[in-house]
């Protein structure tokens, strides 16, 4: 079969090992998985009330505008209705500004590490990804806006980065935009921005109106729970809005997914309180990698990039087989893991069978 010439050599997305796989394939009764930064606590109450209720309207279409969704949401962050667009999770927001503003030999401008669907998704479109190493884990802002040309379309800038969990903070990213060309979309990912407690992170809804070139993008499968729901949104001017809108599905958010973003919206209590316990976690966890004599980077995100001095490939199989699952494969970190942050028996269980695989006669798999 004929394909697209672009994606002949494009990876696979490889995500986080389920749970039930890794039970059957070791036989093990428990299992613990800290690979993809999903809510250990769950969502809010008021989700699962919400999903009942909405059972009774399994046979209907959804509102492909998630209207009552989007007021809800408009009124939350102080954007007007035509600012928001929602996704099938915030993957599918990043997928359709690639469809709606690259060509074949545009070029864009990402980390060297950081989420890899900005770069498999210009990949697709044709673009040329041009990537700048990040130094000391954080994005070289100076580096990304050299690499600036008549070419480039769009900016990708992960804030908390993905998988280092650094930030840039607002005194750096506004000095960055002053400088970026009107012309050139910068793309904010701030999926983790409800985890932050750094005070130096950048506000950046305000700032849209000072930056027409800007679009941010969040999403309901972190802090609020709903990574199942896959329901992610972009805020921007309403010109770009409206262009991504064009290459959208009519139905790409499902009732579910629209019903029960609206209702964890409500219980700000809730992400209060998942906020307040992952900083225990990040800092429980930090203090540990400190005793152990390990380096990782300050995390403001809900995991933590850590180096293990050995291959991460080894690593994640010591664990696998004690029941933890972790993620590797960064290619800039070859000898680092990345753990998200679980409940404090979790994050206990992890340190210990960490602990016990850097024993070197216990470490053998």
């Amino acid at each position: 079969m004929k394909h697209k010439s672009t994606i002949g050599n494009l990876p696979v997305y490889k995500p986080g090992k389920p749970v039930e796989e890794v039970k059957k394939e070791l036989g093990l009764s428990e299992v613990i998985k800290l690979a993809s930064n999903e809510n250990p606590y769950g969502s809010s109450k008021l989700v699962g009330n919400a999903i009942q209720a909405e059972l009774a309207n399994l046979s209907i279409y959804p509102d492909g505008s998630a209207g009552e969704l989007t007021a809800d949401l408009a009124v939350h962050l102080g954007v007007q209705n035509d600012q928001i667009i929602f996704g099938a999770g915030s993957d599918e927001i990043i997928a359709l500004i690639a469809r709606a503003f690259l060509i074949q030999g545009d070029e864009t401008i990402m980390a060297d590490q950081t989420f890899s669907v900005y770069k498999s998704n210009a990949d697709i479109e044709g673009a040329v990804s041009i990537e700048v190493p990040l130094v000391n884990g954080t994005h070289d802002l100076e580096g990304m806006l050299s690499k600036v040309s008549s070419k480039t379309k769009i900016i990708w800038v992960c804030n908390p980065n993905n998988p280092t969990g650094t930030i840039i903070t607002e005194k750096e990213l506004i000095s960055f935009m002053d400088r970026v060309p009107s012309d050139v979309m910068v793309v904010l990912d701030e999926a983790y921005y409800e985890y932050v407690t750094d005070e130096s992170y950048p506000e950046t809804i305000p700032m849209m109106e000072r930056y027409n070139n800007l679009v941010i993008l969040r999403t309901f499968s972190k802090i609020y729970g709903l990574a199942s729901l896959r329901i992610g949104y972009g805020i921007a001017s309403s010109e770009v809005i409206s262009l991504i809108n064009q290459v959208r599905e009519p139905f790409n958010t499902t009732r579910f997914g629209q019903v029960a973003a609206r209702a964890a919206l409500k219980d700000q209590d809730f992400v209060k309180a998942c906020h307040d316990k992952n900083r225990e976690g990040v800092t429980y966890l930090q203090n540990e990698f400190d005793r152990l004599g390990l380096h990782y980077f300050p995390s403001q995100g809900n995991f933590i990039l850590v180096q293990i001095g050995r291959p991460a490939a080894e690593m994640f199989d010591i664990l696998l087989r004690q029941g933890i699952i972790i993620r590797s494969g960064f290619q800039v970190y070859p000898d680092y893991i990345r753990v998200s942050v679980g409940t404090p028996e979790q994050n206990q269980a992890f340190i210990k069978a960490l602990e016990h695989a850097l024993t070197p006669e216990r470490s053998e798999v």
